[in-house]
């Protein structure tokens, strides 16, 4: 029993490593892929279509992201509250992340707001690259998406 879950926790850690390393590699599809792969495992179908639950997901899917970065929710900057940022930490060269969750929205809705509202303003003094991540998902259709650029 003990190497079964010692073996699923590895395969969690692998996928969200591999997650990472894809929205620092602006992969798109495939972030929105594994996005919609934690939400499947991660969550009873009783939540599943609740924005909430999409934050827990992200932030489960993105658990690697410990090794690299301190993570802060709903971050005053520019004129809003950034869903989840992640700062990296002093002395990694991962690019910082400010990452806006929409439901039942598209990514341009949540990169829009994202510009709009200048949530990259916190990251400015920081000096290193700042990656914009915008993660949707339709309950109608039960798709994923994504949208990454450079800040």
């Amino acid at each position: 029993m003990a190497r079964s879950r010692h073996t699923e926790v590895a395969r969690i850690v692998r996928e969200s490593d591999a997650l990472l390393r894809a929205t620092w590699d602006l992969d798109e599809e495939t972030v929105a892929k594994g996005i919609a792969v934690a939400h499947d495992a991660g969550c009873a179908p009783v939540f599943y279509n609740d924005e909430q639950a999409l934050r827990a997901v992200v932030k489960s899917a993105y658990i690697a992201a410990a090794d690299h970065y301190a993570r802060v929710e709903e971050l005053p900057s520019g004129r809003g509250l950034a869903d989840v940022v992640y700062v990296p930490r002093r002395g990694d060269a991962a690019p910082a992340l400010v990452v806006e969750l929409k439901w039942s929205r598209n990514t341009k809705a949540a990169m829009g707001q994202v510009k709009d509202r200048d949530y990259a303003q916190a990251l400015r003094g920081w000096g290193g690259p700042v990656l914009l991540v915008g993660i949707t998902y339709d309950p109608k259709s039960k798709v994923h998406t994504c949208q990454i650029e450079e800040a």
